[in-house]
């Protein structure tokens, strides 16, 4: 099939093709109007929102059996979600996916200053049956959150003990059990155990425990693919207790501990894929695992005061994030690498809402500091020794990143909100021990620092109570952090990656026009955008048809897209949704160092693609079905990069595909709850487009809840 580009006039025959409306996947334009946090960092309608945003309540994900934080956010419109392995997962949100997009939990930062450019496996450490809800912010810019908020924003927020909507002084104590099996290859276990109690309007204790036993998984076409099984262990403690009449204190702790994740598509447990002509390549590494332990700590005091005219809310924070990563590659019996990474951060985060003039002003600061230690060894045949040159980053480093920011909200006009801000940021960087290539020897005590404004303006107009349409301009920004400065990873296919000091800032500016429907009955929402880069930080050759590469602000990008969802309550018990998206974008990037200007093709850039749900509910809501389709057109449209990437991506292109999935559930009595489903009915074998591995194929899901 010829290399032609996806355009407007492909996106809407895909659509037509189809013969329907393309419509939202996560109802979110449901009859209940929902609040949103992350738009604003203070609660919104979905309605007032100037953005366009995507809301993932714990009931869709629930019902849909997400497994993991990324796989959440695969019927959403303008997210591609990519895994590199089945433990790993990075979604690409309007075409940026690793440090330029900015995952929070809980409003508490989760990007430090070890997170990589690329697919990163840090997102899947979020436990998603411990969350409430997922708010998804697309092309935010840095205005509220700072750093590396580009692509989008996505916010992980946790269950809530409930004590404040227990009666006052009533004692309370509920729980639940649940088990999930899953079919497919080897068999997947799943079980959460989680109890919550205390005194309305007083105190609520909730404590959560989840044990993941994934199995292996196998397709129509590759089969069993061993090892991409692993076990997983999660353990949340959430402590709220009311201050005072309108302040709120709030202690979370969580931790993740995953072990023997492999980059299945790296070793020899690969034997590559063929699809319709398409060829992915077998993986050479004998073995290449990752292990990952991760805990967040917060302390929170939040209040509304009714007695001080200058403020209307307030929130301060203090976290303390730990994290260690842990890999090993087995490239021959004689080169085996290991590599480690141990970093602590602590954050502090002031938000303030005031009144003045005719409108609101969002107000506050925060800040983070990282301190990191890492190591490499090397076994050569001979035993293991530390290895400097194999170091994941600079050792005995330090980073710190602090902004301070703005936003102001008013209305000229009843039917026109205007909203506009600012952010300044400072960051800096501290190198201890860095490894330094050219002269092969360790150079110590290395700092940058670097400072930048964003600005964003924002305008929302009312057509009425049902209808309006929303639009502006957002700059984005993202300093560069200790992967950049030294890292050493292996990126891509055989291709080894270096830091570099003498990188710069990244800067973006995203334009965006959309609307929103909602009349009760239907829902509509429809964007587009458009995503200026520059000077992005790529790896580049050091020289012409060499594989090793350092980092350098040698890229300038544009990308751009169409996204539409809506719902469609066309009966009582019946709603149809669905969602579509379209994207493009292009590069100018160095061929290495110093060399002639390539045009090419922005990396992995999603696919044409779209879903389609049916749901029905028994009118006594004990009993519902829900059918869903989800379809992906073929993706031949591939960088430079993209066509050596060829163990993931397969040459010619990621073959289309479309899948068939049914889920059901049964309210069986008022405390046992039967759910469950059939995932890829037709046994299609088939990846998402950049990945390492294809999707398990004929799927069977059941799914036990008792309640207490």
């Amino acid at each position: 099939m010829p290399n032609t580009r996806p355009t407007l006039f492909h996106a809407v025959s895909f659509a037509a093709s189809l013969g329907t409306t393309w419509v939202g996947a996560q109802d979110v334009l449901g009859d209940l109007e929902p609040t949103i946090v992350t738009a604003s960092r203070v609660e919104d309608s979905v309605m007032e929102v100037p953005y366009t945003f995507d809301l993932i309540d714990s009931g869709f994900l629930y019902e849909t059996k997400r497994r993991s934080l990324p796989e959440a956010l695969q019927f959403t419109p303008g997210i591609l979600v990519q895994k590199t392995a089945y433990g790993h997962g990075s979604p690409f949100i309007r075409g940026f996916t690793g440090r330029q997009n900015l995952l929070l939990v809980d409003g508490v930062r989760f990007n430090n200053s070890l997170t990589r450019g690329g697919p990163v496996q840090y997102w899947n450490t979020v436990d998603p049956y411990s969350l409430d809800r997922i708010e998804v912010i697309k092309s935010q810019g840095s205005v509220l959150y700072g750093s590396d908020a580009v692509g989008g924003t996505v916010n992980a927020i946790t269950r809530s003990t409930g004590f404040r909507d227990t009666p006052d002084g009533e004692f309370f104590s509920h729980g639940s059990a649940y088990y999930e099996y899953r079919s497919n290859g080897e068999g997947s276990h799943i079980g959460r155990i989680e109890s919550s109690t205390g005194v309305g309007g007083r105190f609520g204790i909730m404590l959560g425990v989840t044990g993941k036993e994934f199995g292996d998984i196998e397709d129509s076409a590759v089969g069993r693919m061993r090892n991409t099984g692993y076990p997983e262990q999660d353990i949340d403690l959430k402590i709220e207790a009311a201050i005072g009449p309108d302040t709120t204190m709030t202690f979370l702790h969580q931790r993740v501990n995953q072990d023997d994740i492999y980059r299945w598509h790296s070793t020899i447990y690969n034997p590559g894929w063929q699809h319709s002509g398409h060829v992915a390549a077998p993986g050479s590494f004998l073995a290449r695992v990752y292990d990952q332990e991760r805990t967040l700590t917060y302390l929170r005091f939040e209040g509304e005061p009714s007695d001080v005219g200058w403020l209307n809310r307030w929130s301060a924070t203090v976290s303390y994030h730990q994290g260690r990563d842990m890999e090993a590659q087995y490239r021959s019996m004689t080169d085996k690498r290991y590599q480690v990474a141990d970093i602590d951060t602590l954050g502090f985060d002031l938000t303030l809402e005031s009144p003045l003039g005719p409108g609101e002003l969002i107000y506050g600061l925060d800040y983070y500091h990282d301190t990191v230690d890492s190591a490499g060894y090397r076994d050569r045949g001979v035993g293991l020794l530390y290895d400097p040159s194999f170091r994941p980053v600079a050792d005995d480093s330090e980073y710190d990143l602090f902004g301070a920011f703005a936003q102001y909200s008013f209305r000229p006009v009843e039917c026109l909100e205007i909203t506009a801000g600012g952010r300044y940021t400072y960051a800096r960087a501290e190198l201890g021990r860095s490894w330094n290539p050219t002269l092969g020897r360790d150079l110590y005590g290395q700092s940058r620092s670097w400072d930048n404004f964003s600005g964003s303006l924002r305008a929302l107009w009312t057509i009425n109570d049902c209808w309006n349409v929303y639009g502006g301009i957002s700059q984005a920004f993202r300093a560069p952090n200790l992967n950049d400065l030294s890292g050493v990873t292996t990126s891509r296919f055989n291709t080894n990656a270096t830091g570099s000091i003498d990188v710069d800032s990244e800067e973006f500016i995203t334009y965006e026009l959309g609307t929103r429907f909602h009349n009760g009955t239907f829902g509509f929402g429809a964007a587009v955008f458009y995503t200026d880069a520059s000077d992005l930080i790529t790896s580049v050759p050091v020289a012409a048809g060499s594989n090793t590469t350092v980092p350098t602000n040698a890229a300038d990008a544009y990308v751009y897209g169409v996204e539409l969802e809506a719902d469609w309550r066309f009966a009582a018990d019946w709603l149809l949704s669905g969602y579509f998206t379209w994207q493009d974008g292009r590069t100018d990037t160095q061929s290495y160092l110093g060399g002639p200007t390539i045009h090419d093709l922005a990396s992995r850039t999603a696919p044409i693609s779209g879903g389609l749900a049916l749901r029905w509910t028994h009118p006594n809501e004990r009993l519902w079905v829900e059918g869903r389709m989800i379809a992906a057109a073929e993706q031949d449209n591939l960088s430079r990069g993209d066509r050596g990437d060829t163990q993931r991506i397969p040459v010619g292109g990621t073959p289309g595909y479309i899948a068939y999935m049914l889920h059901a559930g049964w309210q069986a009595t008022d405390w046992l709850e039967l759910t469950g489903g059939v995932e890829n009915i037709s046994d299609e074998d088939y990846r998402n487009h950049g990945s390492g591995q294809n999707e398990p194929g004929l799927n069977g899901i059941f799914a036990a809840k008792v309640t207490w």
